[in-house]
């Protein structure tokens, strides 16, 4: 049975593991290496990972099956004081992907959001991505693209994806 603990900054390690085994497999085949390199340095770091939390609200959370950690999510409610909660990140191992894992994740957050009096769920998607088809399945649609500028030229090209409660 999967079950969803929050985390705290003693799991930040799980959490960059979960994300250097997950990225490449995610984006391998969308983003340079250099690209990948560098967004997980800039993203998953103590200080990047502590800051998500203590400055910008997200909290994490854990997809546990017996004793490992299968995924993991982070999401934020209010989101732009807005009836809304974003989810920032969820990423699943790959070994661990279609057994129900992220639909655990999505359904927690889901939740949670409604406790918060949320009407929306909203998350950013590469446009490239093949987790698209999976959001699609638990009912999120496509709202809009963004195109995110980050440093030494790299760009996310991105769907938000909405899905209304």
């Amino acid at each position: 049975m999967i079950t969803i603990l929050p985390a705290t900054s003693m799991d930040f390690d799980t959490i960059r593991a979960i994300a250097h085994e997950t990225w490449p497999v995610a984006y391998g085949e969308i983003l340079s290496k250099a690209q990948l390199e560098y967004m997980l340095g800039e993203f998953y770091n103590d200080s990047a990972l502590k800051k998500c939390v203590t400055q910008k609200g997200h909290q994490f959370v854990l997809a546990i099956e017996g004793n490992q950690t299968l995924g993991f999510a982070s999401f934020e409610s209010n989101y732009n004081n807005q009836k809304q909660t974003k989810i920032h990140k969820i990423y699943i191992l790959p070994s661990a992907q279609g057994k129900g894992v992220g639909k655990a994740l999505i359904d927690y957050i889901a939740s949670k959001a409604r406790k918060q009096g949320s009407q929306s769920i909203c998350l950013n998607v590469n446009r490239f991505n093949r987790a698209i088809n999976f959001y699609e399945k638990m009912g999120f649609s496509i709202s809009s693209e963004v195109n995110i500028e980050l440093e030494h030229g790299y760009l996310m090209e991105d769907y938000i994806m909405e899905l209304h409660l």
